[in-house]
């Protein structure tokens, strides 16, 4: 597994949790059972923690990092983030999505059931309401998601936990 200590600090991963392999996981990392952590995508926890709750997953290519000015990075449970996206000094409440290539800044949050469409640049200290879709660079209000839409973006993080035990475990 690509795990690494950081100044003899090293990441803690429940053993249903799944990490790919090339995917790089630094330092002060709490991975929550039935999390998942795809190929290439780093999670470096050198100056503050990230933790990744339950059942939520870090799709290929994405970087998740901390910065001094805040607490950590926290992702809830049952979490989406899509491939290439960049998470950084923020919040992730439960069930929150990010979409492809989205970028999430120092100081915010996103709440339950919120969304951040692909490609969102969410600039640092903004807040997506729960159950909103925010798009574009810089991110702005969209509309209200739909009971659809949330039923859908939670059945994404359920297909997740079932993809990842189909892949293989070093």
């Amino acid at each position: 597994m690509p795990l690494h200590s950081f100044n003899g600090v090293m990441p803690t991963i429940m053993p249903s949790a799944y990490v790919a392999p090339g995917a790089q996981v630094i330092g002060n990392v709490t991975l929550g059972p039935d999390a998942s952590v795809w190929y290439n995508c780093v999670l470096r926890a050198d100056v503050a923690p990230i933790v990744v709750g339950a059942r939520s997953n870090i799709q290929d290519g994405s970087i998740v990092h901390v910065t001094r000015s805040t607490d950590g990075t926290f992702i809830g449970e049952d979490c989406l983030i899509g491939h290439l996206a960049m998470i950084h000094g923020c919040q992730l409440h439960n069930h929150s999505f990010v979409g492809l290539g989205a970028i999430v800044m120092d100081g915010c949050i996103i709440e339950r059931d919120a969304m951040l469409a692909a490609g969102g640049l969410l600039t640092p200290g903004k807040r997506i309401p729960r159950g909103q879709l925010w798009a574009g660079r810089p991110a702005v209000y969209v509309r209200d998601l739909t009971d659809r839409d949330i039923a859908r973006n939670r059945a994404g993080a359920a297909g997740y936990v079932e993809l990842a035990k189909l892949h293989p475990r070093d």
